[in-house]
């Protein structure tokens, strides 16, 4: 009887199914170290290596290099994951080339035949597109903005896929504020609506819709693993931009480590580089492992964004705001100057020290110069004070007082509201009070929550409605907004309300009362009013508030780069238009490495004036 010969090389998953694993047959040490130093690997013995699940597939055509190819044995899953990339590698690149041979396997004809008689949702022509092109590749990115029914197009995939007998589960991973449109949908888009769970324990083997958020993941990796390998799945990474940090990101390791045991993976977000090209290469690592990182950093490496634009466009799928026929919203920047005492109080916290400060040297240098505090000074230096609680509004008098002579610079600072107002409050409560006349609602963004229930006070004749983090009854807060006609103002933070929520039937107008570095999480927010349905001719305001010679204008030029990088990445005009603020007269934080010099740089300046 012949017998079969040992494997020379054995290749799988490690534990976490975030790395690869190779195993050596007796003979082979030396071609195993050779080989795992090609992919930068270690070694974990004589005849074990391990590699990272990226870097392994970056790199896979080193294995040309083995000595013994026919002895190589694949785990059956990491050989479908490796094919399933290198087939949709291949297809984008006959694409890019003009193939003719590498027509759509899907055509937008074609989707409405190819959903199953369970599917009734009505779709649009764009969403028809975005479907096919989906369906084209094994796994897919929908970058498209808010409101063009990324949820639906997600779910009109995975239907196609179900009649067609390659999936029968879906686990969806999303912000909490997306729970409701994904079950929404799930009953309006099937006949027998889909059976759907939240994760809250063990899953349901009987859930067809699973979903579960991001906060959660790391702890229910165990439980999600069992689900998605008990039926053929498909993973759906809804807002993927939560995981842009990847593997070195805790929803980023939880999702890569999910990524290999789903039959097919899709990734939706409007946002999908708010910092630049690694979140980009983050999340097409994500659903294409190794070849979604090579790719991105080779289209961005010559800085010819309109290559790498059309290098990376057949991998993506994103409908415009262009092609949603909006409006285009109009945005403007308006500058506003500090009043005497708030600049002294900046200056100091920036480091220059005028006579007066001096005295009080001692006590902001133990403030610090963090960016979080320099915001808090730009909007008013007062925030940087211990309230009673997190949540006392500033004290503002109608009446200012007369700043008292002799008084130390950190004493005044603590009673700053008693003699100078915030001209950023001031702005905010003349543009609310103008639109409140016109019978128009306004959305003010304020970063920090002493800024939300100071605003609150200081608008109270408007019967504000107010969202945060701490917020009870978050729902009756929008409600008020969305319903009270006397309700002329709602006051949030986009950390709390840039996801999930549309407010475009009835408030045209928002200010921003401060923005960060979060590129992605300004142009979510923007969407809360801004996005389909529209009614035609509908303007929409965005005003941006910012104190001259702050780290507003940091922030400013900040945002400026990476929208414009975004813009031209993704070939969409109305992003790159965002990057330039037009600058209108006054009528009266995600950083990264290049935000840190920035910041740090206008500092430095600030001293030395």
């Amino acid at each position: 009887m012949e017998q079969t010969a040992e494997p020379s090389l054995r290749i799988g998953f490690d534990v976490t199914r975030t790395k690869a694993v190779l195993r050596a047959g007796e003979g082979f040490n030396s071609a195993l170290t050779r080989l795992t130093a090609r992919f930068g690997g270690g070694m974990r013995g004589s005849l074990v290596a391990e590699i990272t699940l990226d870097d392994f597939l970056a790199s896979i055509e080193e294995l040309g290099s083995w000595p013994a190819p026919e002895g190589v044995v694949w785990e059956d899953d990491l050989a479908e994951l490796v094919g399933g990339t290198l087939d949709d590698a291949d297809t984008a690149q006959r694409h890019l080339s003009g193939d003719a041979s590498a027509g759509p396997a899907v055509t937008p004809d074609d989707v409405p035949h190819l959903l199953g008689e369970d599917w009734q949702g009505p779709l649009t022509g764009f969403q028809r597109r975005d479907i096919s092109q989906l369906l084209s590749l094994r796994h897919g990115a929908n970058f498209s903005v808010p409101g063009a029914g990324k949820t639906r197009v997600a779910l009109s995939v995975y239907a196609a896929l179900r009649a067609r007998g390659e999936v029968r589960r879906l686990l969806v991973v999303s912000p909490k504020s997306a729970y409701e449109a994904w079950q929404f949908e799930s009953e309006t888009c099937f006949n027998t609506p889909l059976r759907t769970a939240v994760l809250s324990g063990t899953p349901d083997p009987g859930t067809e819709l699973l979903i579960v958020n991001y906060e959660r993941l790391d702890r229910s990796l165990g439980a999600l693993a069992s689900w998605l390998k008990a039926a053929p799945a498909m993973l759906i990474l809804d807002e993927a931009h939560r995981m842009k940090l990847g593997s070195q990101g805790i929803y980023g390791a939880a999702c890569m480590a999910l990524g290999p045991l789903s039959r097919r993976r899709l990734i939706l977000t409007g946002t999908p580089a708010p910092n630049g090209a690694r979140d980009l290469e983050n999340l097409l690592s994500f659903v294409w492992p190794g070849h979604g990182r090579r790719i991105v950093s080779q289209a961005v490496a010559g800085g010819d964004l309109a290559y790498a634009s059309s290098v990376l466009r057949p991998l993506y799928t994103r409908t415009t705001k262009h092609e949603l026929g909006l409006p285009p919203a109009v945005t403007k920047i308006r500058y506003v100057d500090m009043p005497s005492l708030h600049r002294e109080v900046y200056d100091a916290l920036a480091g220059r020290y005028s006579a007066r400060a001096e005295a009080s040297r001692s006590d902001f240098d133990a403030l610090g110069k963090s960016m979080l505090r320099m915001l808090m000074a730009a909007t008013s230096p007062a925030l940087l004070t211990q309230g009673t609680s997190p949540y006392e509004p500033l004290a503002y008098r109608l009446e200012a007082l007369e700043i008292p002579a002799g008084e130390s610079l950190h004493d005044l600072m603590r009673d700053l509201p008693s003699y100078e107002s915030s001209p950023k409050y001031e702005e905010v409560l003349r543009i609310v009070a103008a639109n409140a006349a016109a019978g128009r609602k306004t959305l003010v963004w304020a970063s920090f929550v002493r800024s939300l229930t100071t605003l609150e006070l200081m608008l109270k004749d408007f019967l504000p409605a107010v969202v945060h983090g701490g917020t009870p009854d978050r729902e009756e807060q929008i409600r008020q907004f969305r319903e009270d006609p006397d309700c002329a103002v709602l006051i949030s933070n986009p950390a709390t309300l840039g996801e999930g929520i549309s407010l475009h039937q009835v408030c045209h107008d928002a200010v921003y009362v401060d923005r960060d570095f979060q590129a992605g999480r300004f142009l979510q927010s923007l969407d809360r009013i801004h996005r389909l349905g529209l009614a035609p001719g509908t303007e929409t305001r965005v005003t941006v508030l910012a104190c001259r010679d702050t780290v507003d204008e940091v922030v400013a030029k900040r945002l400026e780069l990476k929208l414009d990088f975004m813009g031209r990445i993704l070939d969409d005009p109305a992003v790159q238009q965002l990057a330039d603020l037009q600058e209108e007269p006054s009528s009266v934080a995600g950083m990264d490495s290049s935000d840190v010099r920035a910041f740090l740089e206008h500092l430095d300046a600030a001293a030395a004036r």
